[in-house]
This record gives structure tokens, sequence and C-alpha cells, in this order.
């Protein structure tokens, strides 16, 4: 353990949103980690998020940040590599330069394939933004036809063991049927998450009303 590790009287501050898969992730990294944190809720529809407080902790003004004891880290897949670098002990960031490559390309996917499909036809389907829901489906669908089988042949995304990897894609795939979306027809996809919801440690994202179907 790292002899930094944070304790309970001196927890890792985490701003978020209950509803947000980008906070969660970082959430689930902490959990996994054992470390203590507080949340803090950030009023993204009355604008905190763009106001100079919080810009000074993240100058794009996006949730997630944690802080560290005065180690401010922002955006979700940033949180993550920080988090494994610092507490993780290699055990969910690979030193190894092909087992590192295989995770840095799924923390790739979740910031464009799972960002662009099943985000955002939640986006969509939920919270009613003007996305074009059709494209994030079709997105959502060809992604789930790659991950589909290869899920069949790998425990988790960058091989045999948990990783960021899987902490990266988890949320926003789990909750997809809030968009509309069912994981029905992809077991494996749906095997890999209850994986990942067996691990100790594990602690989820609160569930929103899935659309009734069509």
């Amino acid at each position: 353990m790292n002899k930094h590790f944070p304790d309970s009287n001196n927890p890792v501050k985490l701003y978020g949103l209950p509803v947000s898969g980008h906070a969660h992730r970082a959430e689930l990294m902490l959990a996994f980690l054992d470390i203590p944190y507080e949340k803090i809720d950030v009023d993204l529809m009355n604008g905190a998020h763009k106001k100079p407080d919080f810009l000074k902790l993240n100058l794009f003004g996006q949730i997630p940040v944690i802080d560290d004891n005065g180690d401010v880290v922002s955006d979700s897949n940033a949180i993550l590599v920080y988090l494994a670098k610092k507490y993780g002990g290699g055990e969910w960031l690979p030193e190894d330069p092909l087992a590192a490559a295989q995770v840095q390309r799924w923390l790739s996917v979740a910031s464009n394939e799972v960002f662009a499909g099943p985000n955002s036809a939640r986006l969509a389907k939920l919270f009613g933004m003007p996305l074009d829901y059709e494209v994030a489906k079709t997105k959502t669908e060809n992604l789930f036809a790659t991950m589909e089988p290869h899920l069949q042949v790998n425990d988790f995304l960058a091989g045999g063991t948990i990783s960021v990897a899987d902490v990266a894609c988890y949320t926003y795939i789990s909750h997809v049927p809030e968009g509309g979306v069912s994981l029905a027809a992809y077991p494996a996809i749906s095997a890999w998450l209850a994986r990942i919801e067996a691990h100790p440690g594990f602690v989820g994202m609160v569930r929103s009303p899935e659309p009734e179907a069509a």
C-alpha cells in the first residue's frame, strides 16, 4: 500500500454528479482500490461547473475532478490512470509495453465509441439532449458487434485480468438500456458486466428508469 494512502480523515474529494457515467468511472476506481472518498455534487443545471471556483479545479469546466490532498486531476480516464499508477500496485495498469498499449486502446474506445454510442443514446433518451438518437443507437450496435466476440474469448477487455480499461467502459455500457438499447442479444457483454460487478469493492451508479419498448 502506498505510504500516503488516504485515510477516512482525509478522503479524496470527488466532484461529480450521481447520474454522470464519467463521474462514476472515478468513483468505481476509488471503490475498487478501497480509497476513502467524499462525493461533492456539482450543480450543473445552475452552471456551477462554469464558476471561477470550479474552473480553478478544471479549466474546461467539466466533471469529474478529484482532489487528492492537493493533487487535482480532471478527466475521467486521466483520473483512472492517476489512481492506478499511485495506488494500484501495478494491478490495474500494467507496466509491460504491449499490455499497457492494449489497455490504452480501450481507454480510447471509452472516449470515442462508448462516448458516441451508449453514452449519447442514454443522453438522448433519458435526458432529452439534442443528439441524433438513431446515429447513437447504430454506433452502439456497431460497438457491441465488435465487443461481443472479443469478450467470448477474453474475460476482460485487455486480457485475462481486470484493468482500468474495464472501469472506463463499464458504466455507459451497463446503463445503455436507459438509452433504449437492450443487452439481451449480447450474452458475452452481459457476462463481462457481471464479472466487473462481482469484483470486490464494486459500487454501482444509480439506475434510472428504462424507456418503454416501442
